[in-house]
């Protein structure tokens, strides 16, 4: 879906919004083979795969919650369940790179997208830097603030997951000013975030 709106950007955009946009898996990957558990009574017929309910962090403890104004006006409460999330490192600027977005019919259709400066794996940071891409899926629009010069991290920790190089991130932060339009007219101002999700840092 992410690489489909993409294309439909204009090619001055496209290079400054691939480079914020993470990979974000899609529900249809959750796919798994029927739960044995289950009554026999409610199972589905033989050969129909079963959906895994999609899940921001196995500890159940992922979510977004954020006030968004503008072209979009929405107060976001995203919890773990239902939310999908992505994070990895990033350059120029170093940092990382965390995304959200809700499976299902919720609406809006949104993806944020959060880079963040100066983060370094497993350390705790205040008072950083962040920039924000926001991703209408229902129209294709793209809101950028296009620099990290917009929005502030006021607190972010870490806590290590088992698998190698791989941390629950926790961070609240708000922005000063919109994220504009790369097509047309409009902006959106977040002016505050709390999210949670997973960086990978062994991904380079």
């Amino acid at each position: 879906m992410i690489s489909l709106i993409l294309r439909r950007a204009r090619p001055a955009a496209l290079a400054v919004l691939a480079a914020a946009v993470p990979a974000v898996p899609n529900a249809a990957d959750t796919l798994a083979a029927p739960a044995s558990a289950a009554p026999v009574a409610s199972q589905a017929p033989a050969g129909a795969p079963h959906r895994v309910p999609t899940t921001c962090l196995p500890s159940g403890d992922g979510y977004l919650r954020a006030r968004i104004a503008g072209a979009i006006d929405a107060d976001i409460d995203w919890p773990n369940s239902g939310t999908v999330c992505a994070g990895e490192p990033k350059r120029e600027p170093a940092g990382v790179r965390m995304s959200f977005r809700r499976t299902g019919g919720d609406r809006p259709h949104l993806v944020f997208v959060f880079g963040l400066t100066g983060v370094r794996e497993g350390r705790s940071l205040r008072e950083g830097r962040a920039n924000l891409t926001v991703i209408d899926e229902s129209d294709g629009r793209f809101y950028g603030t296009l620099g990290d010069r917009r929005c502030t991290i006021d607190s972010l920790s870490q806590r290590r997951l088992a698998a190698a190089h791989t941390y629950r991130v926790e961070a609240r932060g708000f922005c000063t000013q919109p994220a504009r339009a790369v097509r047309g007219a409009g902006d959106v101002l977040v002016s505050r975030f709390d999210f949670a999700g997973e960086v990978n840092y062994g991904v380079r």
